[in-house]
């Protein structure tokens, strides 16, 4: 049953917090998030669906960049697990402050993100955790983007963690963007995932991924608004 409940919070702090996964609240539909934010002013809304085997909920977040350099983040996430007998929820709550210093159009971008969620999973309790991470961005002239993602994880029940994330981004034409990442954490197996990022009008964005790892299936979808 530890084993189980273990990842259940992983499995909706990856819904919650990026997917997951996942290192961070990132743009979807990818888990490794980039060294980047919003202009001052700017604010966003995201809401999707996600599945972590046979963990499935929706997940919904909001962020707003008050300065320069400085995004701040709310999310929520339900998720229900219906291998578990009897079937168990999972709701939770968090939020993420993102401070990147260096923004390029070009070359390199990096900063740092903290991050803290709470969940309560049905007929066990709260749990609390948090993260921190650094985040760094390469944009190449000709459109791609890498991304790295290194942090650590701690928990109230001492089970603190160490997670890595790669991604690439490569637009494919101007409205449409395919994403390709790894991901991971302290004694796991990398998750793998690829998916695609459609940008309906200016601002507005759907998207989609599925992936695999540690013998489990992920995939996600939603939509995303920046005004």
């Amino acid at each position: 049953m530890q084993n189980k409940n273990r990842c259940l919070r992983l499995a909706t702090l990856a819904l919650l917090l990026a997917s997951a996964g996942t290192p961070a609240l990132a743009e979807r539909p990818m888990a490794v998030d980039d060294a980047g934010t919003l202009e001052r002013g700017g604010a966003k809304l995201e809401f999707g669906w996600s599945r972590d085997d046979a963990v499935r909920g929706y997940e919904g977040a909001a962020g707003f960049v008050p300065i320069d350099n400085v995004e701040v983040e709310i999310g929520f996430g339900r998720a229900k697990d219906r291998d578990a007998d009897p079937d168990a929820t999972v709701r939770a709550v968090g939020a993420a402050l993102k401070w990147i210093p260096l923004q390029s159009e070009i070359g390199l971008s990096a900063g740092l993100k903290y991050e803290y969620g709470r969940e309560r999973v049905s007929g066990e309790g709260t749990s609390r955790a948090h993260s921190l991470a650094g985040l760094a961005t390469w944009a190449f002239e000709q459109g791609p983007r890498v991304h790295l993602n290194l942090g650590r994880t701690w928990t109230h029940d001492d089970e603190d963690l160490n997670a890595w994330g790669v991604g690439l981004e490569v637009p494919l034409s101007e409205r449409v963007d395919f994403v390709v990442e790894t991901f991971g954490e302290e004694h796991s197996g990398p998750d793998r995932q690829v998916g695609l990022r459609y940008t309906i009008v200016e601002g507005l964005k759907v998207s989609g991924a599925v992936g695999r790892g540690n013998e489990r299936t992920i995939a996600n979808a939603g939509i995303a608004w920046e005004f």
